[in-house]
C-alpha cells in the first residue's frame, strides 16, 4: 500500500496529510466532517482555533460513543450481519487512525497556551 500526500482544509488552514489511495476517501470525508464541527463551533461563539477544534472533536466522539452504544454487542448468524460486523471493525480502525491524525495535527496547529485567534 504506497502513501500518498493530499491537501485538505480544516478552520481555513491548508494541511498536507499521508494517506493510501484505498484511505483517501474516508480521510476526506473526515476532514469535511470535522472542518464543518469547527465552524458550527467557530459560528458557535469559540474564538480560538485550538478551542474550536476541541469541541468539534468532543461533539464527534460523543457521536460515536453513541452510535457504539446503540450497535448490537452480539453479531447475529446472518452472512450480511458478519459482513456489517466486518464494516464497523474496519471503520472503528479508520476512526482510530484519524483520531491518532487529528492528534498529531493538534499538537502542529500552535504551541501550548497560545490560542491562536480564528481570522474570519
Amino acid at each position: 500500500m504506497s502513501q500518498r500526500r493530499i491537501e485538505v482544509t480544516l478552520a481555513g488552514q491548508k494541511i498536507a496529510l499521508a494517506t493510501s489511495a484505498e484511505h483517501e476517501p474516508l480521510l476526506r470525508a473526515a476532514c469535511t466532517l470535522v472542518d464543518e464541527q469547527i465552524q458550527l463551533a467557530i459560528n458557535g461563539g469559540n474564538r480560538s482555533i485550538e478551542r474550536a477544534s476541541m469541541m468539534a472533536a468532543l461533539k464527534i466522539a460523543g457521536d460515536l460513543i453513541a452510535l457504539k452504544n446503540t450497535t448490537p454487542d452480539t453479531p447475529s448468524k446472518s452472512t450480511s450481519s458478519d459482513m456489517n460486523t466486518e464494516e464497523v471493525a474496519r471503520l472503528q480502525s479508520n476512526i482510530r487512525s484519524l483520531e491518532d491524525q487529528v492528534d498529531a495535527l493538534m499538537q502542529t496547529l500552535s504551541l501550548p497556551g497560545t490560542p491562536r485567534p480564528i481570522v474570519p
